[in-house]
């Protein structure tokens, strides 16, 4: 069987979970990949046959995404282009991880497209919803990689077809202890808005990953270091908590780790309130924003031992399986 992994690259948590993922699909058939956004942190250690810069979210520098650089980027003209000339009728199965060109390609050629990715999670109504409606967020989850077929990923096992998080065998193996230090990974917050205030709380120290800062430096106990993934998962494994936002590959990893957990969803991204809702429901805090008012809730968070537990086993292979299973049901 020829199989399309198509992954999108905004961000690093598709990337991570591709690491394990495409092990698992090379033994199932002939695989090629594709990678299509501009915004991870991290490589994919497979070769990609096809990459585009395709439809790419920016973060912006104050809790939110960019909108005007996201839509300046985003050629309508170009994308169309692509979504007609893409090959997907070369594969007997295209398993998608929320990427829309080869997503809308399948959709026009009528080629066998199934949706393994966290946003298919949220697609169904037994998952926990955001209090407040965005009817173009909603749109966006529909039919920004639309698909036949659906397997997700969540937090936790919300319906049959969903399945609880991928964990990177790095996470996984990670020695975990505790150092005393806490762990911020906010990527649309710049270091600059975020040192003044985290520096408030000058007896905590911080560890900072910034999408923003090129070298690491160091205020107080307070240090700043470009993102690595490396240096990042050590710093988690070892740290008292974890400041993220509401995406899903950290919180899913520090809440596999047992650490204490404080999210903090982006503006204009919808999926991060859905992930917000699933979290507080499982007794995790969430913050609005990041800003001077709300620092009494982050050091009420940092005095409380509080921490939701979890048990995610590795179900890669059986997430995978499914997936395979739904696209073979698809050919007949």
């Amino acid at each position: 069987m020829k199989i399309l992994y198509a992954i999108q690259g905004t961000g690093n948590g598709h990337i991570a979970r591709a690491e394990d993922i495409v092990p698992i699909l090379q033994q199932l058939g002939n695989l090629d990949l594709f990678v299509s956004g501009a915004q991870a942190d991290i490589k994919l250690s497979y070769p990609v046959k096809y990459k585009s810069k395709g439809l790419s979210f920016y973060f912006g520098k104050s809790g939110g995404v960019d909108l005007v650089k996201t839509f300046r980027r985003n050629s309508s003209k170009a994308v169309y282009k692509e979504i007609r000339d893409f090959p997907v009728e070369k594969y007997d199965l295209v398993i998608n991880d929320f990427e829309p060109i080869s997503a809308w390609a399948c959709n026009r050629k009528q080629v066998p497209c199934v949706a393994l990715s966290h946003q298919s999670s949220l697609l169904s109504p037994q998952s926990p919803r955001p209090k407040s409606f965005d009817p173009v967020g909603e749109w966006i989850l529909k039919n920004y990689a639309p698909a036949k077929a659906h397997v997700g990923f969540h937090f936790a096992r919300f319906d049959k077809n969903i399945y609880t998080p991928v964990i990177r065998a790095r996470v996984r193996e990670a020695k975990v202890q505790d150092k005393g230090h806490y762990t911020v990974y906010l990527p649309a917050y710049d270091d600059k808005k975020l040192v003044p205030l985290l520096t408030r709380l000058s007896k905590v120290k911080w560890h900072v990953f910034s999408k923003h800062a090129k070298k690491p430096y160091h205020v107080g106990k307070l240090s700043v270091y470009p993102v690595n993934n490396e240096e990042f998962t050590i710093s988690m494994a070892t740290s008292s908590g974890v400041l993220c936002g509401a995406g899903f590959e950290t919180p899913a990893e520090a809440l596999y780790l047992g650490k204490k957990l404080l999210v903090v969803p982006m503006k204009s991204q919808y999926e991060q309130h859905y992930n917000a809702a699933a979290l507080k429901q499982m007794g995790v805090p969430v913050l609005k924003k990041v800003k001077k008012k709300n620092m009494d809730k982050i050091e009420a968070w940092l005095a409380t031992g509080d921490r939701a537990t979890v048990e995610y086993n590795n179900i890669a292979e059986e997430a995978v399986q499914q997936a395979l299973a739904l696209g073979e049901a698809m050919q007949h």
